[in-house]
């Protein structure tokens, strides 16, 4: 069950947003942002570290986004994605 929810359409093309909205906020601590972008540069900056594991940078970035944004959602759940599109 939590494959098929971390790999849904729906949840890959919500993320980026998801990710944004927590790494801009105010509300969460240094910290937390920092768990997020760390890994994810060194994993950019320095991809041999893991040089036998067929994953491609953005690969990694997706999976570390996923949960970021899982735990996230846990911490911080007062912060809320705004409604997407409005009525016309």
């Amino acid at each position: 069950m939590k494959w098929r929810k971390l790999m849904s359409l729906r949840r890959l093309s919500h993320m980026p947003g998801q990710c944004w909205m927590y790494l801009s906020s105010p509300q969460v601590s240094l910290v937390d942002k920092l768990l997020f972008v760390v890994p994810v540069v060194l994993y950019w900056v320095l991809p041999d570290v893991m040089p036998f594991v067929p994953i491609d940078d953005i690969g990694v970035t997706l999976i570390v986004m996923g949960w970021y944004v899982t735990r996230m959602e846990r911490k911080y759940p007062s912060i809320k994605m705004p409604p997407s599109g409005g009525k016309r």
